[in-house]
This record gives C-alpha cells, structure tokens and sequence, in this order.
C-alpha cells in the first residue's frame, strides 16, 4: 500500500507540475518575446532565450513619437490610486453603517442594494454615458474613477468581515467616549486589514486591466490608460509583436508588485474567513 501511495504521489506531482507549465507558458512566452526582435517572435520553433538579445522594444516604448506610452502610464496610476483610495473609504464606512449602526431599515436598504448586483453591467453603459455628458466629465478620469467607487460586492464582502468583529469591542470603545467616526477608524478598520486589503488587490487588478470603461468614455489620446493605448500597437498594418509584448510586459508588473505585497493579507483573509469561534 505504501509503495503504491508512493507512486500516486508521483503521478500526481508530475501531472500538477505539467499542467503548471501549461499555465504559465503564456507568462514565459511574453517575457522572452519582449526581448527579441519582432521577426523572431512567432519564429517556430520556439526559442526560450532570444537568439538575437535587445532592449530595443522596452527603449522605443518610451521614445516612439507616435505613441504617448508613458503618459498613458501616468493616467493609469492616477486613476487606479485614485480608485482604490476613494473606494476604500466609501465602501468601508458604507459597510460599517450595515453592520454596526442599528437604524429603521437597515436590513430592508441592504436587501435593495443586493439586488443591484442582479443589473448586468452592459445596460448601465448607455445611461453612464448619459449621466457623464450632463455632468460634463466624458474625457476625464472620473468617468472611470467615480464608478468604481459605488461597489455592492464589496460593501457585502466587509459588511460580513465587520459583523466578525465582536460588538463588545465596539461597546468598550462607545462606554470610553468614541464616537462612531472614531470607532470606524481606530478600532474596525485596522481589525479587517486582511478583507480590506483583498478589496484592494482585486479594485486595483480590475481599474488597472480595464478596458471597457477608457474605451467608451475617454476620447483624448494624451488622457487615455494604459488598457487601450497598449491595443494601438496592434492595430496597424504592420505588426510589431516585440513593442506588443514588451508593453504587455510592463503593463503586468504593478499587478504582480501588487500581489506580492498584499498576499500576506490575502491568504490571511482567506484562511480566517473559514475559521468559525
């Protein structure tokens, strides 16, 4: 028995380790083709190191007079800063209301706000855009920025880590003097760091890659993210594949820096959210 659980665990280690291959090739294929020249990018077969090494693709990002590659990177950073900070403090203090503050309807407004969740985003773009024109800011940042901030998944998501948080807390800190501003930032906000800093990674993952929203409502090239000006470079007769995964390339790692600094918080948010008493 124990030489054929042996065997199944080798069997079940290659298998996960060739199916990880799978997986990342892609990620392997980007690197290494934004360091060789376009005409040996789709060279077959496939060279993991480039045979003719160059920098020339990450250089010309920056240098093309025909694209505003660092501009559009700007924006984006602003953009998504922007989005994350703002949605941490409305969609926080909106879960705090739901979950520490016993008001006439609480249950009844919560219930309502969950069947938002239930409108497919796509019939929302009309009306946006709408909205967005009779308030003048079509062509500028908050068109993408103020949607992101109104977010029912994630006002549900800290409802349920705050209601975690035992009342009693929140009972010692009102006996002491704290009002519910005070309670909401010195005493909840740092005791739900791991839910909040997943809300954080998932909006920043989400304002960072899209592309829907820069595309319908921002016109300007100088004021457009880095989702739609990276799509410019394949929209030519002429394919540059190096430019293309080299931009791809630099696009992708904020999003990995933003993992990596916040997965501690994420696996904890995790583990803790199946941990009952």
């Amino acid at each position: 028995m124990a030489a054929k659980e042996k065997v199944y665990k080798i069997i079940l280690t290659l298998f996960i380790a060739a199916f990880g291959i799978v997986c990342i090739f892609p990620f392997i294929f980007m690197i290494s083709s934004s360091f060789k020249i376009s005409a040996d990018v789709m060279k077959f077969p496939f060279h993991l190191i480039p045979e003719r090494f160059t920098l020339d693709n990450f250089v010309g990002l920056f240098t093309n007079g025909m694209y505003n590659f660092q501009k559009w990177y700007v924006n984006t950073i602003v953009m998504t800063a922007l989005c994350i900070i703002i949605k941490i403090f409305f969609v926080s203090f909106t879960a705090y209301g739901f979950s520490k503050i016993n008001f006439k309807g609480r249950d009844a407004i919560f219930l309502i706000l969950l069947s938002a969740m239930m409108i497919p985003s796509d019939i929302m773009i009309l009306p946006r855009y709408i909205i967005f024109k009779n308030l003048h800011i079509l062509d500028t940042m908050w068109a993408l920025i103020l949607p992101s901030c109104v977010d029912v998944y994630f006002v549900f998501l800290l409802r349920q880590s705050f209601i975690a948080i035992p009342e009693s807390i929140s009972e010692a800190a009102k006996i002491d003097g704290c009002s519910h501003l005070r309670i909401y930032w010195q005493v909840i906000f740092p005791l739900a760091k791991p839910s909040i800093a997943t809300m954080a990674l998932f909006s920043f993952t989400w304002a960072w890659n899209d592309y829907m929203g820069p595309y319908l409502y921002i016109s300007t090239m100088d004021k457009q993210m880095l989702s739609v000006g990276v799509k410019l470079f394949s929209s030519g007769l002429i394919q540059d594949y190096g430019s293309q995964m080299a931009a791809a390339t630099v696009v992708l790692i904020p999003v990995l820096v933003a993992f990596l600094f916040c997965q501690r918080f994420f696996i904890e948010g995790v583990a803790s959210s199946g941990v009952k008493g």
